[in-house]
């Protein structure tokens, strides 16, 4: 018995404390722990919201690599706009699933011209050569554009034995009009760098080591097999870019997005009270019990929502809400169970036991199979509302199990009540004895 209360003192401790570090979200410093905000989404936090239809019909190579290459393109030029905390990503939509749509929220940016003007078309690659001037080292464009590149292609070298050894080499090919360019180059500029730049970023850096009249140039370098793997897929997409249109645009105000997200917070607070005072009333001392476990849960959740982080939206908030009740649920069939047994005649600490023992199979099936539904809609949800829904859904599930079936039941069992009249009466249910 004095294990237990241990432990349960134990567990308030760290509720406590896990409490206090989750207290940020309302400016109250957690002492000796850094400053962790939570991440807010698009409709609590203002901002523009952009959707643009990528037009794939003309793509020879990989659709999928070809969406992944431009929403880094996209996200590049977003993150040197100096967006904070950005979200690009890319969905299917349309009537077969088949149309690939390229999503972009800017929190904080309100000005959907300025948006679309940092946001841009196509992404452009481009050769340049290095030059300094006085003190100082640029580099100067030649010209040489992905226009005139055909494709890359990542190779591997060969040993002395004929064999393949793990170092990446990456070829490129030149159209005809590229090549003499790239000769023209190439031949009076040997031992110096010709930099590739994909949006006006340095993507490589390889020097040339002779004239090359074919067309066909090699980079080699110290990068590992990944790092080539990205180079030539930026290297093609950047040559063969995938043309996108801005189909919709949405400007979210910070004062609606900030009364959204007070409104949210309203709700799952006056949907905790009434729960509270519904368990305290009709289950007594187990419903205070559950309360605190509830209340240990949401500081676990707000935790968990920080340190991965968790993009909260409206959806998500909703989705949080509802899983409190999913915690809600779990406590009832256990003080059911323990009802049942007590009123069996059994002694109050067996009951307790054999109250979790019967109950925690129904938690089980009912918890996971909210489980895989809401890994099912996060996989196919499509857009970031129903993933982020589908996410806090089942966060939320899984720690309503935890507090349930641990942190209750540690409650319950350390308070070593034996059975008496006023045990009965404490452990009672609704208006009767």
């Amino acid at each position: 018995m004095l294990g237990t209360r241990l432990f349960a003192l134990f567990l308030l401790i760290v509720g406590a404390g896990i409490g206090w570090f989750s207290a940020g979200w309302w400016g109250v410093p957690a002492a000796g722990l850094p400053q962790m905000p939570y991440k807010l989404g698009l409709d609590l936090a203002g901002g523009t919201h952009l959707l643009y239809q990528a037009d794939t019909t003309n793509l020879a190579g990989d659709v999928n690599e070809a969406m992944a290459s431009l929403r880094e393109v996209v996200e590049r030029r977003v993150n040197l706009f100096g967006v904070s905390e950005p979200l690009v990503q890319v969905e299917k939509g349309g009537v077969s699933g088949q149309e690939q749509r390229l999503v972009v929220e800017l929190p904080g940016v309100t000005n959907v011209s300025d948006a679309v003007a940092a946001i841009g078309a196509t992404p452009v690659l481009e050769f340049r050569l290095e030059q300094s001037t006085g003190t100082t080292t640029s580099f100067a464009p030649t010209g040489l554009t992905g226009q005139y590149l055909e494709n890359a292609q990542l190779q591997f070298a060969q040993s002395a034995s004929g064999g393949l050894t793990n170092t990446p080499i990456i070829v490129l090919n030149f159209n005809p009009e590229g090549a003499e360019m790239f000769h023209d180059i190439t031949s009076k500029n040997v031992g110096k760098p010709l930099a590739i730049f994909l949006d006006g970023a340095l993507i490589s850096n390889p020097v040339i080591q002779e004239a090359i009249p074919n067309g066909v140039a090699t980079i080699t370098g110290s990068f590992t097999p990944e790092e080539a793997r990205e180079l030539v897929r930026n290297l093609n997409f950047g040559a063969l870019p995938v043309p996108i249109e801005l189909v919709s645009s949405q400007t979210i105000g910070a004062s609606l997005g900030d009364t959204a997200f007070a409104q949210s917070i309203m709700a799952g607070i006056w949907g905790f009270i009434f729960t509270a005072v519904f368990l305290i009333v009709w289950y007594r001392l187990p419903g205070l019990i559950a309360v605190v476990a509830l209340l240990m849960y949401v500081a676990i959740s707000l935790a968990v929502f920080k340190l991965i982080p968790v993009t909260l939206t409206v959806a998500g908030l909703a989705a949080f809400i509802l899983s409190i009740g999913m915690a809600v649920d779990a406590n009832i069939l256990i003080f059911e169970r323990t009802k049942e047994e007590l009123e069996s005649g059994k002694p109050l600490p067996e009951a307790i036991k054999e109250g979790f023992h019967r109950a925690w199979s129904s938690i089980r099936d009912s918890n996971f199979s909210s489980i895989i539904t809401g890994v099912i809609l996060y996989w196919l949800g499509g857009t970031a509302v129903i993933k982020g829904f589908a996410l806090v859904f089942v966060l939320g599930v899984l720690i309503s199990m935890f507090t349930a079936t641990t942190v209750t039941r540690t409650f319950l069992t350390s308070l070593g009540l034996a059975h008496s009249k006023v045990a009965n009466f404490l452990f009672g249910h609704g208006f009767g004895k």
